[in-house]
């Protein structure tokens, strides 16, 4: 069945006229591989790198090396543009660490984000990946910094990558209580439940009378031009740990309407619903 599954949620993407390539990966939360298409192929991260740095950061709190109630001062030096307020907000503000990780995944911010970045530091993280459960995934430098503070990777061209392996593999610890303690999981799970652009994982999940979605989605979206993923936990009646990653899609507009996102929640929902078991409308 899980094969027939597969070939649907291609059958839909192809038939809808989406041209890019797609990586899949769908668990249950001990690991076990329900789905799964092109898990191990490599695409640009954008900002599913958030994922690890959160948890990387909250490994820091537990050990005692990072105050999460400590402030860090936002300098000019510190906004750029993208994802996020900060670059929208005067130099000067005081936010605490966790205001700072909150901010990183809830609106993804990109400013916020190398703050962390810098914080833990660039070598240190790209060490610590594989450990935790991202040996695909790599962090070349911070995100939409101007030439002159490009590493040299970045230079070269290169660009932060994971799959779709690695994201629900190290979601997978996550929730497992392997990375953190129960109180740091939890605000991590917080954290990711709080995100506000559920652009595909969470687009298509039903609705109450009152509008809140009847599943917990604890999730981090990632775009550029014609990249388009979403990894995460859905707390359907079956739980899972999904990894949509996809590039070369055609529309590269920023907008709820955008035609490929939109095309890969309609296909990824089927799939993920029965998976999930979830039940069929009219029967919640």
């Amino acid at each position: 069945m899980t094969a027939d599954l597969v070939t649907a949620f291609r059958t839909r993407l192809t038939e809808a006229g989406f041209k890019g390539e797609v990586g899949l990966r769908v668990c249950t939360l001990d690991g076990t591989e329900l789905a799964a298409w092109q898990a191990g192929l490599v695409f640009p991260a954008a900002s599913t790198i958030k994922v690890p740095l959160l948890i990387l950061a909250l490994q820091e709190a537990q050990a005692g090396r990072l105050d999460l109630a400590a402030r860090v001062t936002l300098r000019a030096a510190d906004q750029v543009p993208g994802a996020g307020v900060l670059h929208e907000l005067a130099p000067g503000l005081a936010l605490t660490w966790q205001d700072v990780l909150t901010l990183m995944i809830v609106v993804s911010d990109n400013t916020a984000t190398n703050l962390v970045i810098e914080r833990l530091g660039l070598e240190w993280v790209g060490a610590q990946l594989p450990l935790l459960g991202f040996p695909g995934t790599r962090l070349v430098g911070k995100l939409q910094v101007p030439p002159e503070q490009r590493t040299p990777a970045q230079q070269r061209g290169e660009r932060n990558i994971t799959t779709a392996h690695d994201q629900t593999e190290g979601l997978r610890a996550l929730v497992a209580g392997e990375r953190l303690d129960a109180a740091h999981t939890a605000l991590a799970l917080d954290i990711l439940g709080r995100q506000q652009l559920l652009d595909i994982l969470g687009r298509r999940v039903p609705c109450g009378p009152d509008g809140e979605r009847l599943y917990r989605v604890a999730s981090k979206s990632g775009e550029l031009n014609g990249v388009h993923h979403d990894v995460g936990v859905l707390f359907t009646p079956r739980p899972l740990l999904v990894a949509l990653l996809s590039q070369g899609g055609t529309d590269p507009r920023e907008h709820p309407e955008n035609r490929d996102v939109v095309t890969l929640a309609d296909a990824l929902w089927p799939l993920v619903a029965m998976l999930g078991e979830v039940p069929v409308s009219g029967d919640i």
